[in-house]
């Protein structure tokens, strides 16, 4: 039973870490993919440089901001699935805004041209530049995923691996790994890695289509 609450609380939170990382960051990659504007590749990049950040640290930071003394205390929000989502995001949002504008910087200019005279809107002429990516952006969205779910520096800084309430498979198996359980946190491991196998598979199928 505790097996099944950890693997689900797992994938729980780093797939609301992804939607969030995804919901912000496609706008964002594509508006510094198709911007002009003063500051673009400086934002480009802290995009870029984003994607390298050290987890202790953005744990440390997310640490900072919701402890109780901190700006965000009184949301209560430190040792909670809540702070985990916020340390993934944290993670995985330079992932999908870096990947994503480099994706849609890929793409043939002639492509945003031709719509652009056949009269669309800002929103259609981006959707077509989003289809036309699209193995580029679920690209992003598996990249951030295995940040996001990989991570346990952050997740243990700012979940503390409270039994039941933010035990996830990766802090189950520094857990496990310290108490000289090696049998335990291999089998973790495993289940583990077996998630992150399914969920980019089905992103794989998604992503390839019927792409021979």
């Amino acid at each position: 039973m505790e097996l099944w609450e950890i693997t689900w609380l797992t994938l729980k939170v780093s797939a609301s870490a992804v939607m969030v990382s995804i919901l912000l960051g496609l706008p964002a990659g594509t508006g510094l993919a198709l911007g002009r504007f003063r500051g673009r590749r400086f934002l480009m990049a802290l995009a870029n440089a984003g994607m390298g950040l050290p987890p202790v640290v953005v744990g440390l930071t997310v640490a900072i901001m919701l402890w109780r003394t901190g700006p965000l205390g009184g949301l209560a929000l430190l040792y909670t699935p809540a702070a985990m989502v916020i340390a993934q995001v944290v993670i995985a949002l330079p992932i999908v805004t870096g990947l994503t504008a480099a994706a849609v910087q890929s793409l043939d200019q002639r492509i945003r041209l031709e719509s652009l005279a056949l009269g669309a809107s800002t929103g259609q002429l981006v959707f077509t530049l989003w289809r036309e990516a699209k193995l580029g952006l679920l690209a992003a969205a598996m990249a951030g995923f295995g940040g996001a779910i990989s991570e346990v520096g952050a997740v243990l800084m700012v979940g503390g691996n409270i039994k039941g309430q933010t035990r996830v498979l990766t802090t189950a198996i520094v857990m496990e790994t310290r108490m000289g359980h090696f049998n335990a946190a291999i089998a973790l491991s495993a289940l583990l890695l077996a998630l992150v196998f399914f969920v980019n598979l089905v992103l794989t199928y998604l992503q390839q289509g019927r792409r021979p």
